[in-house]
C-alpha cells in the first residue's frame, strides 16, 4: 500500500506533462488520533517551472477561495477561535519559530548541541536521531500547537527535506514549507530537488540514518533517480491532508467525523462512578454526564483540577450539543472540590 504518489507522479513531469495532481487515498502506520487514520485521502499537485514563492501564493489563494465557497465568508469557527484564510497567510522559518518559542537557536548547532538540549527539555530522543529528526521533535513540542492562524513554516534545514531542492540564498536550508493550521500541518510543499546527483547523495543520508535506527528515513528508489537522470524541470509539488481540511472548513473535531468509515479503536469502557459519589460533593444530577463527557469518569479524577478549566469545558459541552442546563459558576465549581 502506498503512503504517498509523489515519487510516480514526479515521473509524470519527467515524462513531459506540465502540470498533474492525484486525490486518492495513502496508508500509513503511524497510529490513531483526532487528527489521524491509517487511511487518508491525499492531493498532490505538481507544476512545472514553478517555485515555492509561486506555490505560497496558489496555495493562501485556492484555500480562501474553497472557505468563502463553503461557509459564505474566509473565516471559519473552531474550538472557539475564529479561523481567517484570508490571503496573505504569515511566512515564518521554522528554526525562528523554535527560538521564538524556547530561546534556543539551531541554526549552526551540531546534533549533539541539539540533542542535549532537547534532553535539558525532558524530552523522549535518544542516539537514532539525527539532526533534521531532533529539529523535528523541538518543533513539535514546541511550536506546532500554537499556530492557530493559517502560517507558512519555511526554510527547512536539508537534513529534514531529502526530496527539497536548496535554497537558492540560505545555505544549509531548503525551500520548502509546512503550512500549519488550528495547530496541525495541512499542507507540505517545496521546490522539488530535480538534480539526481544531489538526489542520489541525499538518499546515502538516509540510508545512513536508517542504519542508526531511524525507522522515519527513506530507502533509494533507483526508478525514481533513472528518471532523474533524463531530466526534470524546475518543478513546484505540494500534498495537502483533505480529510484535515473538510474538518476545518466544516467545525468538526475528530478527522472520524468526516470519513466514511475510519478505523476505529477497540472499544474501552472506563469505569464510572455511582452518581452518588458525585451528588455527595453537591454535584446536581443533570450535570454527571456532562462531567463525564468531559473525561472525569470518577470524582477521584477531579482532585486537584482547575476549577476554572473544568467549569470552560462543561460550557463548551453544553454549547456543543446545544444543551439547555445552566453552566456552573466558577465558585460553584470551587465548591464541589472543596468537599
Amino acid at each position: 500500500m502506498r503512503i504517498a504518489t509523489e515519487l510516480y507522479l514526479k515521473r509524470l513531469i519527467v515524462g513531459g506533462f506540465e502540470g498533474v495532481y492525484e486525490m486518492g487515498k495513502n496508508f500509513r502506520n503511524e497510529g490513531m488520533d483526532k487528527t489521524h487514520n491509517p487511511e487518508f485521502t491525499c492531493m498532490e499537485l505538481y507544476v512545472s517551472y514553478k517555485d515555492l514563492l509561486w506555490g505560497m501564493t496558489f496555495t493562501e489563494n485556492m484555500l480562501e477561495q474553497i472557505c468563502t465557497a463553503v461557509n459564505g465568508k474566509p473565516e471559519v469557527e473552531i474550538d472557539g477561535n475564529i479561523i481567517s484564510f484570508k490571503a496573505p497567510f504569515r511566512r515564518l522559518p521554522i528554526l525562528d519559530a523554535i527560538k521564538e518559542k524556547t530561546g534556543f537557536d539551531c541554526d549552526g548547532k551540531t546534533e549533539d548541541e541539539i540533542r542535549a538540549f532537547c534532553l535539558s527539555k525532558g524530552m523522549d530522543v535518544d542516539e537514532t536521531m539525527g539532526k533534521g529528526k531532533l529539529i523535528d521533535e523541538l518543533f513539535g513540542e514546541f511550536c506546532e500547537g500554537s499556530f492557530i492562524q493559517p502560517t507558512f513554516i519555511t526554510d527547512y534545514p536539508v537534513e529534514m527535506s531529502p526530496l527539497t531542492k536548496m535554497h537558492r540564498s540560505k545555505p544549509g536550508l531548503t525551500e520548502r514549507f509546512e503550512l500549519m493550521v488550528n495547530g496541525k500541518e495541512l499542507a507540505n510543499a517545496y521546490s522539488e530537488l530535480n538534480d539526481p546527483i544531489d538526489q542520489e547523495e541525499r538518499f546515502i543520508e538516509q540510508m545512513k540514518l536508517a542504519d542508526k535506527g531511524d525507522d522515519e528515513a527513506m530507502i533509494i528508489d533507483q526508478d525514481f533517480l533513472r528518471a532523474l537522470q533524463y531530466g526534470m524541470p524546475p518543478t513546484f509539488g505540494i500534498g495537502i491532508g483533505i480529510d484535515r481540511l473538510v474538518m476545518l472548513l466544516t467545525g468538526k473535531f475528530a478527522i472520524g467525523e468526516v470519513m466514511l468509515f475510519p478505523q476505529m479503536k477497540p472499544e474501552k469502557k472506563a469505569p464510572k462512578d455511582p452518581n452518588e459519589r458525585y451528588t455527595s460533593l453537591g454535584i446536581h444530577e443533570d450535570m454527571i454526564p456532562i462531567l463525564q463527557k468531559c473525561g472525569y469518569n470518577t470524582v477521584d479524577s477531579l482532585i486537584d483540577q482547575n476549577p476554572q478549566k473544568i467549569q470552560q469545558q462543561i460550557g463548551e459541552v453544553i454549547k456543543k450539543y446545544k444543551l439547555d442546563i445552566e453552566k456552573p459558576s466558577v465558585n460553584d465549581v470551587q465548591g464541589w472540590l472543596a468537599k
